[in-house]
């Protein structure tokens, strides 16, 4: 039973990790926790392998739709890196349930806001057209196109943007998404999650994507902040079991190829509810299991 509740669990969440892009690392643990019994830390430290490698893996398949911002997903990473022993430090010396109660409201209030936000969503970039990327020139114009350097005047701590809507690699634009990155980082060690539930908000709201791209350049960083976080969580996991991670691997991986599939058919602000009920749902659903 435990065998195939591992492989059932692990395509929920990736499922919801290829759908959303952070979705199945808000999943993650309180799967591993409350449905195959694993502890905190160990679930943590799984989540992480699993989430980043299943992450990577999605990451791969749609790079072939070209909606992968690497270099966007790169800093993003980078700063996550640098950021998630730090909050691994911290996830180990507060008590399980605090931890997970402060995981639940903070899943809330991202669905909440996403949930506001997703009118919107689908103008995150508007005008845009193709996959075209100021960061990697996906899809770039020919020498001479004035669309491709003209830049859209945003907010303070936005990137600024060309017409087509795609973000500027300005070097203000890169420390920002770095800082974002880090910030999440910080979370993904102390909450055992991938960042990709604030991941996501940081590529559409810092760095002015549609959330086609953001969802997509998510799992790139996701897969790099879940390494470090793994390294900083595994010490104090106790004993791990690789069987039930493989299956849940295993699980991930088809649901990750189920959901990049499914996407395609959703639109932005489809994608966007979609993202806001489960962080929701899943924040209301561990806040349950604590105080039950």
């Amino acid at each position: 039973m435990q065998t195939v509740l591992a492989l059932l669990f692990g395509g929920a969440m990736g499922l919801s990790l290829g759908l959303t892009g952070g979705g199945g690392s808000i999943l993650a643990v309180p799967l591993l926790v409350y449905g195959l019994g694993l502890e905190l830390r160990a679930a943590v430290a799984v989540s992480l392998a699993v989430v980043g490698l299943t992450a990577l893996f999605g990451a791969l398949i749609q790079a072939r739709s070209r909606l992968v911002l690497w270099r966007a997903g790169a800093l993003l990473g980078a700063g996550g890196i640098v950021a998630a022993p730090l909050g691994a430090r911290l996830g180990a010396v507060l008590p399980d349930d605090l931890v997970l109660v402060l995981f639940a409201a903070l899943m809330v209030l991202v669905g909440v806001r996403m949930a506001r936000c997703s009118a919107d969503a689908g103008a995150a970039g508007d005008g845009a057209s193709g996959v075209a990327d100021g960061f990697d020139g996906a899809a770039g114009a020919g020498v001479g196109d004035a669309r491709r350097v003209v830049e859209v005047p945003v907010g303070r701590l936005r990137c600024p943007r060309n017409v087509d809507g795609m973000p500027r690699p300005t070097p203000s634009c890169m420390a920002k998404l770095a800082a974002a990155g880090a910030v999440a980082g910080v979370l993904s060690g102390f909450f055992g999650v991938g960042g990709g539930f604030l991941l996501v908000p940081a590529l559409m709201w810092v760095g002015s994507v549609r959330i086609e791209h953001a969802l997509a350049t998510s799992l790139v960083a996701i897969a790099l902040i879940s390494v470090s976080g793994f390294a900083a969580n595994v010490g104090a996991a106790g004993q791990l079991s690789l069987s039930v991670a493989a299956l849940f691997g295993a699980g991930g991986a088809v649901g990750m190829i189920a959901g990049a599939r499914l996407k395609r058919h959703l639109s932005p602000v489809v994608l966007s509810r979609v993202f806001a009920a489960v962080a929701v749902a899943a924040g209301f659903y561990v806040v349950a299991q604590v105080l039950l």
